[in-house]
Parts: structure tokens; C-alpha cells; sequence
């Protein structure tokens, strides 16, 4: 019986990727990622090579089922140049994993009705922020069957989401997805962003990962990014937390510059976020460039901490990068 393989890459357009796909027939099922054969794509028409010398290869590095396709996978690939080195686009490559790095990853999106988030109406505003973060009821709450078929999609696929809800502004939702292991959690929230862009096509909606779709007194988008590693969650103690949020203070440049495009426009020192300009770290503070959770805290300074400065449309695999060589320093 032939089988689907859907292999899925990121593009070398700036300043943010995005995710192309094509289906590959195979005679069977793959039993690993590593049984699935690398592929070649045309990188002139993805912003990856020149027309004279066009071919750019796909390697399979995670596959997981596809809920949506009788009998298929989708399977993430890294892009490599024609003789088999790292392309300059594959940031994947770039850095080395670490299995100890946990990350819980906080996705915010807005789900776009022509160029209105879903729920406003076409000429001008709704009501103020207040009433629709975690909100029920439809004069509140919109786009719940779009979230809700997602939630499910990535479920059936394995991906480790967390949990759901309705964000401050109306149309605004986040998920939260959480991975063992630096470059697997990077990849899974590709995937899933894969999975919310393809399901949105189903309800003629568009996903919107702008960090400030839409200006004036309404919360931005940010990808919050939760991380821990063994010392972290089994050692901790008032010092070692204060000394990492302390080597965070002083890269705060080098996360800025991978952490998204137009972060500048969420990160103004209002609705949640602190100045893009500086930085501060605090216990339970949602206004902090780093909040301490209060349960790392009162469980004796051990846990997690969280980096509340990139944006939603930040590469993980940068957010990443920098948070495991700042650790690593």
C-alpha cells in the first residue's frame, strides 16, 4: 500500500522563515525518520539558491503521524546544499542539542478574518481588553472550533500541547507545548505551527504571528518560552537563579537581535512586557523581561524559569540557541 510522507521545511526568507511543503509517495510506512529519503526541491523559488544551481536537499530529522491523511506522516526536514553540508538557512544545524534542556513553549496567535483579527467588527473596534482572556460565551469568545480542531490535530499527531485559551484581545489565542529535549521541542512547535496554519485553510481563516497585529491599547503576540534543566529543577537556590537571570541580563542585545522581527512594537514596557531597551528579571512578574514563577519559589528556588521577551513570530530554534549558550557561558 503506498504511503504519504509530507515533507515539511523552513524557507530562507527574512527577517522569518516560513514552512513550505510537498508529499512524497513511498511504497510503505517508515519505520523511523531515519528510514525516510532524502528529498531535493527547487531552493530558486524558496529564497535558498540560485536558478544556475537551483537544487537544495531535504533530511528528515522528525516525523510524527499525520490524523489529517489516510495512511501519513509529516516529517520536518533540515535543509542541506547539493553536496550535503548545512544550508546557511538551517539554523537546526547550527547548534548543538542538549536532552536536559526542557522547554515549555507559549504560542500566541491571532486568528485573521481578511485583515481584521476574527471577532472585530469592519469598521472599528470592539469593546476594551478585559473580557475576553479565558473568556466563554460568543460575545466574547471567537474562533473557539478553529482552536479546539488544532488542539485535537496535534494530540492525534503526539505533540505534546499542554494546554489552550482565549488570549486579552478578541481573536487573540495561545496554546502552550512542552518538550524534553532543545532541538525536539523546536521542532514539535514547527509542527504545530504547521498543523494551525493547515487547519485554519479548513475554516478560510488565516493565522496571524505578528508580535502586534494590530496597533493601539491591545495586548501583542509573544511565544513565551519556559526552559529548565537538571540543576535547575533539582538543585536550585536564590543564587543560581539570580546568577542565570544575571548572565540573561547581560546578552540581553544577542536574545533581542534572534528573538523576533518587530518586537520592538510589543515590547514597550506596557500590557505585560518590559521595554525592549532594558532589562529586569522578578518573582511572579509578568512585566519582567524573566519572570520567576512563584511555584519555582515556594519549592525551594528549584523549577523553571520563564523568557518573556520573544515574540510570536520568533524561530525557536534561535530562541532556543541563545538560551542554551547563555546557560552553557
Amino acid at each position: 500500500m503506498s504511503y504519504k510522507l509530507e515533507y515539511i521545511w523552513l524557507d530562507g526568507y527574512q527577517p522569518e522563515p516560513n514552512l513550505r511543503s510537498k508529499t512524497k509517495i513511498v511504497p510503505s510506512e517508515p519505520v523511523s525518520v531515519g528510514d525516510c529519503p532524502e528529498w531535493s526541491f527547487d531552493g530558486s523559488s524558496t529564497e535558498q539558491a540560485e536558478g544556475s544551481s537551483s537544487d537544495c536537499l531535504l533530511k528528515p530529522v522528525r516525523m510524527i503521524h499525520d490524523p489529517k491523511r489516510k495512511n501519513a506522516s509529516l516529517v520536518l526536514c533540515e535543509v542541506l546544499n547539493a553536496d550535503g553540508s548545512a544550508h546557511p538557512t538551517n539554523i537546526r544545524g547550527t547548534f548543538e542539542d542538549d536532552p536536559d534542556l526542557w522547554c515549555g513553549f507559549e504560542q500566541e496567535y491571532t486568528i485573521m478574518s481578511g485583515d481584521r483579527p476574527l471577532g472585530f467588527p469592519k469598521d472599528g473596534y470592539p469593546g476594551p481588553q478585559g473580557p475576553y482572556y479565558c473568556s466563554v460565551g460568543i460575545d466574547n469568545c471567537v474562533g473557539r472550533d478553529i482552536v479546539e480542531s488544532h488542539l485535537d490535530t496535534c494530540l492525534e499527531a503526539g505533540l505534546q500541547l499542554t494546554g489552550i485559551n482565549a488570549e486579552v484581545m478578541k481573536g487573540q489565542w495561545e496554546y502552550q507545548l512542552f518538550g524534553k529535549g532543545a532541538k525536539e521541542a523546536c521542532d514539535d512547535l514547527w509542527l504545530s505551527r504547521f498543523l494551525l496554519y493547515r487547519n485554519a485553510e479548513e475554516y478560510d481563516v488565516t493565522i496571524e504571528l505578528h508580535p502586534k497585529p494590530i496597533k493601539g491599547d491591545w495586548n501583542g503576540s509573544g511565544m513565551h518560552a519556559n526552559f529548565s534543566t537538571t540543576p535547575i529543577r533539582e538543585q536550585g537556590g536564590e543564587k543560581m537563579i539570580t546568577e542565570i537571570c544575571e548572565k540573561f541580563k547581560h546578552r540581553h542585545e544577542e536574545h533581542i537581535s534572534a528573538y523576533g522581527s518587530d518586537n520592538d512594537q510589543r515590547l514597550t514596557g506596557l500590557h505585560e512586557t518590559q521595554s525592549i531597551d532594558q532589562f529586569s528579571y522578578g518573582v511572579s512578574d509578568r512585566g519582567a523581561s524573566i519572570r520567576i514563577p512563584v511555584g519555582t519559589v515556594s519549592n525551594g528556588w528549584k523549577g523553571y524559569l520563564e523568557d518573556r521577551r520573544p515574540a510570536s513570530n520568533a524561530d525557536p530554534y534561535k530562541v532556543v540557541a541563545q538560551i542554551l549558550d547563555t546557560l552553557r557561558s
